[in-house]
């Protein structure tokens, strides 16, 4: 759709023509029901006693209900959401997997992730507000304004968090394990 048309249509258009029915339409709800299990990470992270920071939390719950709020609304901008979510999260799942399976590579640099997350949220918040923006030129766009606010203030909000996150991990977090206080004198 992106390389045949208009980036408004692809927006606005309806979404039962563009992602509601055959193929497209069975992977959309697959993935709407796919963040139930997402929830399992947070699971995980609790039975091994893990830190649970905010922003993961916030992340699975919030995503849950705004996907479920798009899908119920038919959201005509959903498709996008899907596909950005879909790719980043396999990227991010790849890495987790090949990490415990230990065959990652220790100089795979897992600042890519992080950075890909925060080009998606970046992305999906543009997204938000063109679909505002048609809104309020009198376009015909099939997007709920209520799905339209939640989906900026997430994205905006994760936007936020997400590179609060990078920053504070990439750029201020001290070098752990053997020869740290070395490293930090």
């Amino acid at each position: 759709m992106l390389l045949t048309d208009e980036y408004e249509d692809t927006v606005c258009g309806d979404p039962t023509v563009t992602w509601g029915a055959g193929a497209t339409g069975f992977w959309v709800m697959l993935f709407v029901f796919s963040k139930i299990p997402e929830l399992l990470d947070t699971v995980f992270i609790v039975l091994r006693r893990k830190p649970l920071i905010f922003l993961h939390w916030y992340h699975h719950v919030t995503v849950l209900l705004f996907c479920w709020s798009a899908y119920s609304t038919l959201a005509a901008s959903g498709l996008y959401f899907v596909a950005m979510n879909y790719t980043v999260h396999a990227i991010m799942y790849g890495y987790y997997c090949l990490q415990a399976l230990k065959m990652l590579p220790r100089s795979f640099p897992a600042i890519l992730i992080t950075v890909s997350q925060i080009l998606q949220m970046f992305i999906g918040t543009g997204v938000c507000i063109s679909c505002w923006y048609y809104n309020l030129t009198g376009k015909s766009c099939q997007n709920d304004q209520s799905n339209l606010i939640a989906g900026a203030l997430m994205y905006g909000s994760y936007l936020y968090l997400f590179a609060d996150f990078a920053v504070r991990r990439y750029l201020f977090e001290k070098p752990k394990g053997k020869g740290a206080a070395k490293k930090l004198a």
